[in-house]
């Protein structure tokens, strides 16, 4: 499809720096490659990660310095209006989802955004752009932290973090895969929310009661955790030393979690691949699934969001870009 207009609102960092740094742009729309699709951008998750990126610390890391103005924004979603030529599992008008950690060329704080055609997934039924543009990082890192604990029917598992971005979607999955959930929570209102979304125990993690609830939860010691964030209470729930721990992903959790000797420690991460969007789309599907977004700003209103993630939210933020 040809483009009528060749310049888009982006938001955008002129120099590594704090939130005053994003700034709305008026950009040239990228161009696409053979194997990639141009995607009208509806939402851009806003992630706790995003501060990392918008300081220069990922740029370090991978040893790269990133064109400016660079714009951010590692996931999201939208209606695909261009089709590279060896693209043939889309369609131009697609609704789609996608997440590329690993991209300085371009990003989701924008109106079009590239991706390569491995990097997306068609929009799950029964979500909207917003929910599944808020949510494609989280989810598929919680699946692959799950997927890394063999989680099985049956088994117990503690989830801390559970009412931000990765552990509210991560109850959902592994009750879906027939574990027993203990949701460690942020504050009353996570607590209910986790509840809400299928937790058979739930506890506010700065409560003092994680250990206690989860020695009533599971006498004899939990099979699994998932660590998305961290907390008072957090050895107390490690116990059991034939435990097998997901510590939480690259960048993500501080302090890192400190279990005992004997415990089977599984670093994981999220990453983004065809089969990988397969399984999270059939779990997603299986039932009705909610993906809590807190708030929700303007392209204009990215540095508010991003001292939004300084606050107390449930859930994930989110940038509502446009209409798809």
């Amino acid at each position: 499809m040809a483009m009528s207009i060749d310049t888009m609102k982006a938001a955008a960092i002129d120099r590594f720096g704090g939130p005053d740094e994003l700034t709305l742009h008026t950009l040239s729309i990228p161009n696409i490659g053979p194997d990639e699709v141009l995607i009208r951008v509806d939402t851009a998750g806003v992630g706790a990660w995003d501060p990392w990126v918008r300081e220069g610390e990922f740029a370090k890391m991978r040893g790269e310095k990133p064109l400016f103005p660079y714009v951010l924004g590692a996931d999201g979603s939208g209606t695909i209006v261009e089709l590279g030529k060896r693209v043939k599992r889309f369609r131009e008008g697609d609704k789609v989802y996608g997440y590329n950690a690993l991209s300085t060329k371009n990003g989701f704080y924008a109106e079009y955004t590239v991706l390569k055609a491995d990097e997306i997934a068609p929009l799950p039924q029964g979500l909207s752009l917003e929910a599944g543009g808020a949510m494609p990082a989280d989810a598929i890192t919680a699946l692959c932290g799950l997927e890394i604990l063999s989680l099985q029917p049956g088994e117990d598992i503690v989830i801390f973090g559970a009412s931000g971005g990765i552990g509210h979607l991560a109850v959902q999955l592994a009750k879906r895969m027939g574990a027993r959930v203990f949701a460690v929570a942020s504050g009353e209102d996570g607590v209910e929310l986790v509840r809400l979304l299928g937790a058979d125990a739930a506890v506010d993690g700065h409560g003092g009661e994680v250990g206690k609830v989860a020695r009533l939860f599971a006498p004899e010691g939990i099979d699994a955790a998932l660590v998305t964030a961290s907390g008072d209470g957090l050895a107390d729930a490690l116990e059991r030393p034939s435990l097998r721990l997901a510590p939480g992903p690259s960048a993500g959790v501080e302090p890192e979690p400190q279990p005992r000797t004997g415990v089977a420690v599984h670093a994981y991460d999220g990453r983004a691949t065809r089969e990988l969007f397969e399984r999270l789309n059939r779990w997603i599907e299986a039932e009705p699934f909610t993906v809590c977004v807190a708030n929700s700003y303007s392209l204009s209103r990215a540095a508010v969001a991003h001292r939004a993630l300084d606050q107390h939210h449930l859930g994930k933020l989110a940038l509502k870009v446009g209409a798809s």
